[in-house]
């Protein structure tokens, strides 16, 4: 399982720059302190790390001017690659940017990365200065709204939005709506003021109820895209809470976490889906919830 962490302490920080100089400078022979820049302090950096804590993605924003915000070293470990954490690295670093009052995101992207930044809304506007003096760069663009999300399939998730609101009421009164969907990652995110204790903290049966939505969405999804149909049920849930939530709550499943075989479905057996929910107070993690979930066929549900 992945999470977003902030570097804090100067251990921290050594061990985030030497992933960076490792990923972006070592490879063309730059040495180490290479890829510092004057930003440093100034910036906000984020990392995400591995169950085992190994930073396998690193990231920075900065301001330019008090509405610009800019990208940069985005880098994800090559063992990593593929399962959605650059896209998690570039939202967290995003929700850093509104959180600071910019409207607009800029990153001068390589040649290889062009794809990656358009397929997360960034458009091409200009030729930006070489890096290292050889690697030729495009300035790319993100215009930030309100609405800005990374939503696959939104068809899926407005209909996902529908069903809890119709079905669970008590999810539309606790504010929880779906954040975003990569495919690899599901997020969703709840009201604070209307989950609010006499602590000016966040109820923990309200945690519980973010986080058993949270998994039932992510299979719910998963469903859609194998073309599978099912009821989907709470077996059992676990968590484990370590800091109160005080700001924003979040929910996060990503499907390195799940373990089950949808394809039973497809024979009119009952799957059983065993996952993980990550729940994070802005970027901070905070508590983690296992579940497991059953799938019933469809036949199966007047059993």
């Amino acid at each position: 399982m992945y999470r977003i962490d902030t570097p804090n302490t100067d251990e921290d920080f050594e061990h985030y720059f030497h992933f960076r100089w490792e990923m972006l400078r070592k490879p063309w022979n730059y040495p180490q302190g290479s890829e510092k820049d004057e930003y440093e302090a100034v910036a906000e950096h984020r990392v995400v790390k591995d169950a085992k804590g190994n930073i396998v993605a690193i990231g920075r924003v900065h301001m330019n001017t008090a509405e610009e915000a800019q990208i940069r070293h985005i880098a994800v470990s090559p063992s990593a690659q593929g399962k959605g954490l650059g896209k998690l690295i570039l939202s967290a670093l995003e929700n850093v940017a509104r959180d600071q009052g910019a409207i607009r995101l800029v990153t001068n992207s390589r040649e290889i990365s062009i794809h990656f930044f358009q397929a997360c809304g960034f458009e091409i506007e200009s030729e930006a200065p070489a890096e290292l003096g050889q690697l030729k760069r495009q300035q790319m663009v993100k215009r930030l709204t309100d609405v800005n999300k990374i939503l696959l399939h939104p068809q899926w998730c407005n209909e996902l939005q529908k069903t809890w609101h119709d079905t669970i009421p008590i999810s539309e009164q606790m504010g929880i709506k779906l954040h975003q969907y990569t495919g690899n990652t599901f997020e969703t995110r709840a009201s604070l003021n209307k989950n609010i204790n006499l602590h000016g903290t966040m109820f923990a049966g309200s945690i519980f109820s973010l986080a058993t939505l949270t998994g039932w969405g992510m299979i719910f999804l998963k469903l859609k895209e194998k073309g599978l149909m099912g009821e989907i049920v709470l077996g059992d849930g676990d968590i484990h809470y370590h800091k109160p939530i005080t700001m924003q709550p979040r929910a996060l499943c990503n499907i390195e976490s799940i373990d089950g075989k949808f394809d039973r479905l497809t024979r009119g057996s009952k799957c059983r889906i065993k996952l993980q929910v990550d729940i994070l107070d802005g970027d901070n993690p905070v508590a983690e919830f296992k579940g497991i979930y059953w799938v019933l066929p469809e036949q199966a549900k007047s059993d």
